[in-house]
């Protein structure tokens, strides 16, 4: 898969392409559908697959949404796209100008850039300024235009419209269950291994600290039931994410207890995957009670694991 900030990826017009768009935050069920049908369409017509969205997200700039959190950061966008084995991931920036676009320019840059021959879109896909295109404008236009367009349908799970904003609602409120199965995969933190204050180690309980990459959408702080992916292994644990009240820590740490591991991470990078959520943040009344608690914690991953 190549990744690119523009439309100039052929050297001549002569590759045909299947093309899908979207914004993609977090890759959850309803836009695997669309990915799977644009590789479908490739692979049966012999074209190539390029999936665009959008950075930064159209709602910083029409809306002004600062700061605006992602379910996935940008590198993590990446790891899961790799994984679709996709031709052209093409992360296009987004601005005040691109948001004017009519829906006939926006068109006429599919078919000049990428010789798209097939559109894969949602059906509450929206384009162009104030948001005039939509999929029966593309359809109007591709019939004109030569390209076809395969509207796909919105995924409902419980009577609800699975959508990234629907996901981060789940996050933010804990229901991590919910989100992984609109997800369709774990939420997860990647990040980098970096010194904390090494209280975990002097306890018992040595932790692998990340600091999480910027306007990456995070749960609320507490206690989460873990698995963390080093070098293509899952190890089970459990995540503190918070800001340590018992030893009066004012700085917001995501910390990770990873259980039988005893491998030195500095400096390496780990994936975080979120499971359950156990329990809030809290004070204790000293360091013999917050291993007591962490034991307890550790208890409930346990248990959590055996029945999966």
């Amino acid at each position: 898969m190549k990744i690119t900030d523009n439309f100039n990826i052929f050297d001549d017009n002569k590759q045909e392409t299947v093309v899908t768009i979207g914004n993609f935050d977090g890759i959850h069920i309803g836009h695997k559908k669309l990915i799977t049908t644009t590789k479908k369409y490739a692979l049966e017509k012999h074209l190539k697959s390029i999936v665009i969205t959008f950075n930064p997200h159209p709602l910083e700039i029409i809306k002004n949404t600062m700061p605006f959190f992602y379910i996935f950061s940008e590198e993590e966008k990446n790891i899961e796209m790799e994984k679709e084995n996709i031709d052209f991931f093409i992360k296009y920036p987004f601005t005040k100008d691109f948001s004017n676009i009519s829906p006939e320019d926006f068109v006429n840059i599919l078919i000049d850039k990428l010789n798209c021959k097939v559109l894969v879109v949602g059906e509450d896909y929206c384009f162009g300024k104030n948001r005039s295109g939509n999929v029966d404008i593309l359809k109007k236009l591709g019939q004109e235009k030569g390209i076809e367009v395969i509207k796909i349908s919105n995924i409902i799970i419980d009577g609800e419209r699975v959508s990234s904003s629907i996901i981060r609602e789940c996050i933010n409120d804990r229901n991590i269950k919910k989100a992984n199965l609109l997800l369709n995969k774990p939420y997860y933190i990647f990040g980098k291994v970096v010194e904390g204050n090494k209280l975990g180690r002097t306890i018992g309980f040595p932790t692998a600290n990340i600091i999480p990459p910027k306007n990456k959408l995070l749960p609320p702080d507490g206690v989460y039931i873990t698995k963390t992916k080093y070098n293509n292994k899952l190890y089970d644990s459990i995540t503190n994410i918070g800001t340590n009240p018992t030893v009066n820590n004012n700085h917001r740490t995501i910390e990770t207890y990873i259980f039988d591991f005893n491998q030195n991470l500095y400096n390496q990078n780990i994936e975080v995957y979120f499971y359950d959520w156990v329990r809030s943040v809290k004070k204790f009344n000293g360091i013999d009670e917050l291993k007591e608690q962490i034991a307890k914690d550790i208890n409930i991953a346990n248990n959590f694991f055996k029945l999966k």
